[in-house]
Formats: structure tokens, C-alpha cells, sequence
């Protein structure tokens, strides 16, 4: 939803190509007056419909008036985000070595690693058709279901994670779109039917090349249901949350984003940040990161 911003100064945010911020941010507080967009959609899935409001300031027509910028650690408490540190960017994050494209997806011929013309980055090219097996990042989208006070989650059957707990999510699928991914994934793991009401959080990965994107949604019925790739799925109060036995870093940071907003009674917020994993660490090292990048609405 939220591809990347660049900073450009005190009065306006732009949409540019992804020029990542790695410095460790604290907070700062800017306003955007050029941004001027409103958007309200609806659509539907073959589940029901899902039905958005319309996302825009009842102080004008900009999408979003007003980001706060900051940056935590997994062990950051919620004060941390509140404080302030100057704005600064730096290089790309490394990433996670990309598997080798040894055959052409089209003709099956070899390919050959070289950087193609107009290109900077060495590819996977194929030595008879000349095409470019281009690598990007893939997205993954779940839901935040809130019931009676409480939040669904979902204990994996599959690894990564077996045995962990996650909230209902999954990798998009061609066809559909974030939110309708949303829904069919906690369909599938928790065999919920939900409504959704609004985006959450947008959370980028680089290190591994997935970007998140969590959903507020409520049930539509009280039924839930371990699905084929759980092993159980219950409603946790929020005090109850099971921090330490999470499956991957992007479920702990939603949940601690939405545990924040719920104390301080803001749960209308839209975060974005990155989430820049440590070299070298695992889907299970879930503490080993640094937020950065930290964007709310």
C-alpha cells in the first residue's frame, strides 16, 4: 500500500522509488501539506463482501496529514517511540543471498548471472531466449481479528514456526487483492468468516524480501476452527498475548503496535515501518531486528 517516502523537507512527504532509512530513528513530527489525495474503495470476495471506509482527513483532502517517525528495538517499550532523535539516511539493507535461477522459466534453457543492460543488479538470464528471471519481494497478508476484547491467533502445523503462534496470514495470490487475501488466509487457518474494517499496519522485510500487510477485521460469527495448516486457534485477551512463543518477527511487531495503540485508545492509526533483520539470523530469531522507519498516520 505504502511503497516508500522520502523525506524531502518540512512541509511535504513525496512517493519515490524505495530509498530505505536505516539510522535509528526516534520520533519526529511533520506535516504534509502538498500530499492531496482521498480514497475510499469497496470490494468483494466469493466469501462476502468486504467493505472499506473511505480513508481521508476531516481537516482536508490529504490522505495522510500527519506521520510521526520512529524507531524501536524488540526490546523497546512503548516510550521509547516518543522520543527524539534527528532524521538521517543511509545505504540499502543487506539482504539474504538469493537462490540461484539456474533454468529459464519460459524455454527451460540455462541461464547465465549478468547484469542486463540498463540494469545495476546481476541476474538470472537465459542463454537462449535472453529472458530476465527478475527476483522481487513477495507479499504477505493477514488479519487482525478482533472479538470481544480479545485478538485471533493461530498455532502453525507447517514450518517455519511449527508449534508457534502467528495471526492469520499468508502469501497473496494472483487475482485477488490485499484484503481479500486477508480474509481467504484466515478462512483457511482459522476457518473464521470476518468483515474487514480497516488496514493496520504495513511492514517491510527487506533482509528476506516480504512485505506485510495486516488488516483490522471482526468475525461475522462466533465459530472458529483449527484449519489444515494449524494446530489450534484461540482468541487471546491482550494482556495474554504469547510474545515469547510468536512464529516470526513481523507477528511481534504487530501485535505489540496494536497492544500500544489499544493503551493509548488510538486504534484508528496506520503504521508503517521497516523491520531491518540482523544478518545471518533466522525466521525464529523473532528479537533480532531493528524498527526503523517507524510511519503513523
Amino acid at each position: 500500500m505504502l511503497r516508500a517516502f522520502q523525506l524531502v523537507d518540512s512541509s511535504s512527504i513525496q512517493l519515490q522509488r524505495w530509498k530505505p532509512l536505516t539510522s535509528l530513528l526516534s520520533s519526529i513530527s511533520i506535516t504534509n501539506r502538498s500530499f492531496s489525495s482521498s480514497t475510499s474503495c469497496c470490494c468483494s470476495s466469493s466469501r462476502g463482501s468486504i467493505l472499506f471506509s473511505q480513508i481521508s482527513s476531516s481537516r482536508g483532502n490529504s490522505l495522510f496529514r500527519s506521520f510521526r517517525i520512529s524507531s524501536i528495538s524488540s526490546q523497546s517499550s512503548a516510550d521509547d517511540v516518543s522520543s527524539s532523535r534527528p532524521f538521517s539516511s543511509t545505504t540499502l539493507q543487506p539482504t539474504a543471498e538469493l537462490p540461484k535461477v539456474s533454468f529459464c522459466q519460459w524455454c527451460g534453457a540455462a541461464t547465465k548471472q549478468a547484469i542486463p543492460d540498463g540494469d545495476d543488479k546481476i541476474r538470472s538470464i537465459c542463454t537462449a531466449c535472453d529472458k530476465v528471471a527478475y527476483q522481487n519481494p513477495k507479499m504477505v497478508v493477514g488479519c487482525l481479528v478482533e472479538h470481544d476484547n480479545m485478538i485471533l491467533l493461530c498455532k502453525r502445523k507447517i514450518q517455519p514456526g511449527y508449534g508457534l503462534w502467528c495471526l492469520p496470514s499468508g502469501y497473496m495470490e494472483m487475482g485477488e487483492s490485499a484484503a481479500d487475501g486477508a480474509a481467504r488466509e484466515t478462512l483457511e487457518e482459522a476457518c473464521a468468516e470476518v468483515k474487514i474494517l480497516s488496514p493496520f499496519a504495513h511492514l517491510d522485510i527487506p533482509y528476506i524480501g516480504n512485505s506485510y500487510m495486516f488488516f483490522r477485521a471482526k468475525m461475522t460469527s462466533s465459530e472458529i476452527s483449527p484449519g489444515p495448516e494449524s494446530l489450534d486457534c484461540r482468541f487471546f485477551p491482550p494482556s495474554d498475548i504469547p510474545f515469547d512463543s510468536l512464529a516470526f518477527s513481523s507477528m511481534f511487531v504487530a501485535l505489540k503496535l496494536y497492544v500500544e495503540d489499544l493503551k493509548a485508545g488510538q486504534l484508528t492509526k496506520f503504521h508503517y515501518c521497516t523491520i531491518n533483520k540482523r544478518p545471518g539470523s533466522s525466521a525464529s530469531d523473532i528479537h533480532a531486528y531493528t524498527l526503523v522507519d517507524h510511519f503513523r498516520s
